[in-house]
């Protein structure tokens, strides 16, 4: 296979906490570690742009001490890979599915820790023991998903994994740690682990199994939402799906944003878009009317089209997560 040259020694660092008052908020946002990330978000969000995810997509199989590739064809649901007869995709789990087996262990660590009985009905405190396996586990997890040559970035990347799953203090869960997850996967193309190109395999078959196991944590756990804005915030726990989910409804045909109010739109199409099974799971975890408990999805779905709910998505985004 075709190699590349060896890569720039890179140094790293444990992450420290750098936003502590309000003032250090524009600090963060004229630095490149911002660009950065807001660049990640947006390209993630063309990427996917009137894709399903159950369409066909490539994916660059990252193999070999310094990153050589090739390019695979994968299929999401049934994860079926097309050109199996090509030896070099049969060495060894790429990095994306890596990433899935990564997820799959905290999964499966759940299942592991059922909740405890406890006065409260909110905040399970198994979840701390849930937690702490992460936090003992998290560099060990890195490192099976990146390269040898790469394994002293293990230590820094690994803090972005154990901030992306909630607190284990509050018990609780929100956008900030959707966001530690997001950094967690820009790291991991920084350092050239995953290929920005592969926009569409990193959401559609990373993201979203995130996005399946912490929908779990929290109704396992019965997470408390981490600074919701109650009925004048977007969603209780999630903000991303939303943006590369209405990215998604561009141009579509049919669908339009007045439709994701309506049960029947939604239960036939939530798996095809990330924004439907938002809608999906907000509906099985609360009762009453759409509009009182999600009244700034209730005011979107007023929007005339998924292009100006996307664009509108993204400015919220930045003045109210990132």
């Amino acid at each position: 296979s075709e190699e590349m040259a060896p890569p720039i020694q890179q140094n790293f660092m444990i992450p420290k906490k750098e936003i502590n008052i309000v003032s250090d908020m524009g600090k963060w946002k004229r630095s490149q570690a911002y660009a950065d990330y807001m660049g990640f978000i947006l390209t993630l969000n063309e990427g996917v742009r009137g894709k399903k995810l159950t369409c066909d997509y490539k994916v660059s199989e990252v193999g070999g001490e310094f990153g050589s590739t090739r390019q695979g064809w994968w299929r999401l649901r049934g994860c079926v890979l097309f050109h199996v007869s090509d030896p070099f995709l049969s060495v060894s789990p790429q990095p994306i599915e890596k990433l899935v087996a990564l997820l799959n262990t905290l999964d499966r660590w759940i299942d592991e820790t059922p909740p405890v009985d406890q006065p409260s009905r909110f905040g399970n405190k198994a979840f701390r023991t849930w937690y702490a396996k992460l936090d003992q586990e998290a560099e060990n997890l890195v490192a099976a998903v990146i390269p040898k040559h790469l394994a002293s970035a293990a230590p820094e990347v690994a803090v972005y994994l154990k901030e992306a799953v909630g607190n284990s203090t509050r018990i609780d869960y929100g956008t900030g740690h959707e966001a530690a997850f997001a950094a967690f996967l820009c790291c991991l193309c920084k350092i050239g682990v995953l290929r920005v190109d592969d926009q569409m395999a990193i959401v559609f078959k990373v993201f979203n199994r995130y996005l399946e196991v912490m929908r779990k944590l929290q109704k396992t756990y019965r997470m408390e939402p981490a600074g919701s804005q109650g009925v004048w915030g977007l969603d209780d726990f999630q903000f991303l799906p939303f943006i590369w989910g209405s990215s998604q409804l561009i141009d579509h045909p049919n669908l339009e944003p007045r439709h994701f109010v309506d049960e029947k739109v939604v239960n036939e199409n939530h798996k095809d878009f990330m924004f439907l099974e938002c809608i999906l799971f907000i509906t099985e975890m609360k009762t009453g009317p759409f509009a009182e408990h999600s009244n700034q999805l209730w005011n979107i779905s007023a929007v005339p089209s998924w292009s100006k709910v996307n664009q509108g998505l993204i400015r919220m985004y930045k003045a109210e997560v990132s």
